[in-house]
């Protein structure tokens, strides 16, 4: 794995002048990835507050009375708010506190968004509290409960937020913010502003190198977690960023580097794909890598690797003896190389048996039935010439009879 971050951050600790990607689509690879689904609340919204029209009041029927007295309280009590099921299972729950702009100041994916998060556990221990908060709204940049809630949220609304562990931090929990393993969080989130992504066209090229590298970290930390699929996504935005077209110059340098943050998002990808058994995903990405850099080891090892889980042991050994002659001292390499060997050796003795089985026995040169018929056909040529002989013999006896009677 390529430059793995050692502590599990959070992804919504960027600052926000940070540059974001606006992209919200992965690679056009005919992969399966596991996107955030867009959501629908499903219910209607807020009615306006009554108005107190002033009118006088109807005697006429006892419902009149009752409407026009709750017209004129002066103190009317707040409606109560519901909570909100985001996905149906319980696990993620969303209740307004303060109402945004309305429906249509709600932000869409893609966008950068900015935000106010207070994060704190179900016992009311504050673990973070953060202002200004931006992120790139789908692209997996934060927990699942920011990246699903965010997109339900009026700008200015600010909102509660009850989050399982599966949304949050997992089995493993985090230790930046401090949040223990399956723990579930209470997020009050207030949404402040979002804007378009920036036009990768546009971009200089130092500004695509950060950005592909802040995506391909993000990646890492959802490999480190386990969280392949995501990872995968993240890997993709990246690699969207750096083999975007540009209007703007770059230089030979910028270039390189530019190349190098690819083949880290492809060889990483590869890793990724390989834990989600995609194998053939994981073998594009390899051959992706070793197109631009033939002699990369990393590509080279899995590619072998892939090669291996789809049975094809001799194309796997050649690879590894390739990797291996780049880096003799690869002890990892050679573990891999003496495995597929073995495994090798014993698929060609299964095939040889089942050959046996289906072709039957060949005759066996040592067996009594050849010499028997090597004697038996000399026999018959002793035979024949002996006859032969006598018949010769007997020819010129009878020939000398003749004669002497003549």
């Amino acid at each position: 794995m390529e430059d793995k971050d050692s502590t599990l951050v959070n992804g919504n600790s960027q600052n926000s002048s940070e540059k974001k990607s606006g992209r919200t689509s992965l690679l056009d690879s005919g992969e399966d990835f596991e996107m955030l689904e867009d959501v629908d609340d499903g219910v209607d919204d807020d009615l306006p507050p009554l108005e107190d029209v002033g009118g006088k009041k109807k005697q006429s029927s006892q419902a009149e009375t009752a409407k026009a007295e709750a017209v004129t309280d002066p103190s009317p009590s707040p409606p109560q708010e519901e909570w909100l099921d985001v996905l149906g299972n319980g696990q993620l729950r969303k209740k307004v506190l303060e109402v945004g702009s309305g429906p249509d100041s709600r932000p869409q994916r893609g966008q950068t968004v900015t935000i106010n998060l207070k994060t704190n556990l179900t016992d009311g221990t504050t673990v973070e509290e953060e202002s200004n908060i931006s992120f790139t709204l789908g692209d997996g940049d934060v927990i699942q409960a920011l990246d699903l809630t965010v997109q339900l949220m009026e700008m200015g609304e600010k909102a509660l937020v009850e989050a399982g562990a599966k949304y949050a931090y997992g089995a493993l929990g985090s230790s930046t913010p401090a949040v223990p393993p399956d723990a579930d969080l209470i997020l009050e989130v207030q949404l402040l502003s979002a804007a378009d992504g920036p036009d990768l066209e546009l971009l200089s090229p130092s500004e695509r190198i950060s950005l592909a590298s802040k995506k391909r970290e993000r990646g890492n930390v959802h490999y480190q977690r386990g969280d392949y699929a995501f990872a995968v996504n993240s890997y993709g935005i990246a690699l969207q960023i750096t083999e975007a077209s540009s209007r703007v110059d770059i230089s030979p340098q910028e270039e390189e580097e530019l190349l190098d943050v690819k083949v880290k998002c492809l060889n990483n990808m590869a890793a990724a794909q390989l834990k989600l058994d995609h194998y053939e995903a994981a073998l594009r990405s390899c051959v992706s890598v070793l197109a631009h850099q033939p002699d990369n080891i990393k590509a080279l090892f899995r590619q072998g690797k892939v090669l291996a889980l789809q049975g094809e042991y001799a194309d796997a050994i050649r690879i590894l003896k390739r990797a291996l002659k780049l880096e003799p001292s690869n002890k990892t390499i050679h573990a891999e190389l003496s495995k597929l060997v073995k495994k090798h050796s014993e698929q060609k003795g299964a095939e040889q048996a089942m050959y046996k089985k289906m072709l039957g026995n060949p005759p066996d040169i040592n067996t009594v039935q050849k010499p028997q018929y090597r004697k038996s056909s000399w026999g018959l040529s002793w035979k024949w010439l002996f006859g032969a002989t006598a018949v010769a013999i007997g020819g010129v006896a009878l020939s000398v009879v003749i004669a002497a009677r003549n």
